[in-house]
């Protein structure tokens, strides 16, 4: 699964490719596992109010791991960085977002798997071809710490089946169902 990418911070690759304008903090990490907090962007929340000053979409940092409304504290994250896309409307932990329709664009330069090929885990750096940058599917989520109130978004990135993908294939160990991110 997808544990390990390199997020997109350039903000005219933002504004070109996924039509956001926005600053980013500048103390971002350039490589993201989970916990670690990073972009993505969603349907503004006032989207659909019918003002034509608040634009269609906007990008949000959040923490990589979803964090449902429920969790006592953000370990949670550790475990919920991925999503199946198969079983994600009725897992705990991404259910409401799911039925929310939460859904999320992760702007990333590259995404991290494991080649199995040589029969060791060699961590592996995959970009699109093109070199464009990829926007990763996923789901977010809004979490209020209980402790101090403060809010924090999160996200997952969804996956789906990749044991008949050509070139996915060949991630995660052999005996391991394969899987991957949808991105485009």
């Amino acid at each position: 699964m997808c544990s390990h990418f390199d997020p997109l911070l350039d903000i005219k690759k933002l504004e070109t490719f996924f039509g956001v304008e926005t600053e980013l903090p500048l103390d971002l990490k350039s490589s993201l596992w989970p916990t670690y907090v990073g972009p993505f962007i969603r349907k503004h929340e006032f989207a659909d109010v019918g003002d034509e000053a608040v634009p269609h979409k906007e990008l949000l940092v959040g923490s990589f791991g979803l964090i449902p409304h429920w969790a006592k504290d953000t370990k949670i994250a550790r475990n919920t960085f991925n999503a199946r896309s198969e079983t994600a409307d009725s897992k705990p932990s991404f259910r409401v977002a799911w039925k929310k329709a939460r859904h999320c664009i992760i702007p990333a330069e590259a995404i991290f798997e494991p080649d199995w090929r040589s029969g060791k885990a060699l961590p592996t750096r995959i970009i699109r071809t093109d070199g464009k940058p990829m926007g990763i599917a996923g789901l977010w989520s809004k979490w209020e710490n209980p402790e101090n109130g403060k809010v924090l978004h999160s996200f997952t990135m969804l996956t789906i089946n990749a044991d008949d993908h050509d070139f996915m294939q060949h991630y995660h160990k052999p005996q391991d169902e394969k899987r991957m991110i949808p991105a485009c």
